[in-house]
């Protein structure tokens, strides 16, 4: 099966483009393109990977749906386009880095830019339909978005891993921790983030674990 995605990741993950529940994954989300609203827009479902290539991965944040209001999700996990007023967890989020970091992040919620230095904003579910929290669960994309999280760990080392969340936690359980930094904490949600997302200083210490690695570090603005 010829999908099109950015060409390093393309390598690794061509072996889960011909296996049978991939198979069935794209013809359901074929049909859920023709006949609802479904987001983010077809051509940015890979949008995470296209951003950013394999060989350029230092950082993965996990999430678990793209946002499904209008004119949200972009492909990459709490991330909005320009423009968009900033969902909750993504103010909470930028409230941390602002306490952590001490500087203001800019007045967007795209984050693109974290994309293009090596963070790979990786949501578990890669579409979901309109209004439907969940909606594209358990179709397939989970097992693809493993593999991806298996390549990162078993090929490469001294990648930082921000695991947000029971969920991502559980996602990033076979993480090995003798190679990689494993960052967790509860979500930012506002129903969580008063119990240790605020002061988890993820932001920080990714950038200290990279340059003790000699890896250059993210600017999280």
């Amino acid at each position: 099966m010829d999908i099109k995605i950015e060409t390093s990741w393309k390598q690794r993950l061509q072996p889960e483009f011909e296996k049978e529940y991939f198979a069935r994954l794209v013809s359901f989300v074929k049909e859920e393109y023709k006949t609802k609203t479904i987001y983010p827009p077809g051509a940015l479902i890979f949008n995470a990977f296209n951003l950013c290539p394999f060989d350029n991965v230092k950082a993965v944040i996990i999430g678990q749906d793209p946002y499904h209001g209008e004119g949200q999700a972009h492909g990459l996990c709490f991330s909005v386009r320009d423009g968009v007023a900033f969902p909750p967890s993504l103010i909470n989020i930028f409230r941390e880095i602002e306490s952590d970091m001490g500087y203001k992040p800019l007045p967007t919620g795209n984050l693109e830019r974290w994309a293009r230095q090596g963070v790979l904003l990786l949501n578990a579910t890669l579409t979901v339909r309109a209004h439907m929290a969940g909606s594209h669960q358990r179709k397939g994309w989970e097992e693809f978005t493993d593999s991806a999280i298996t390549a990162l760990n078993n090929d490469k080392e001294n990648l930082v891993f921000f695991l947000w969340g029971a969920y991502a936690q559980k996602k990033g359980a076979s993480i090995d921790r003798s190679k990689h930094l494993v960052l967790e904490s509860v979500h930012p949600s506002p129903l969580s983030a008063y119990n240790g997302f605020f002061g988890n200083r993820h932001f920080s210490r990714c950038n200290e674990y990279l340059i003790s690695k000699g890896i250059k570090p993210i600017d999280w603005r």
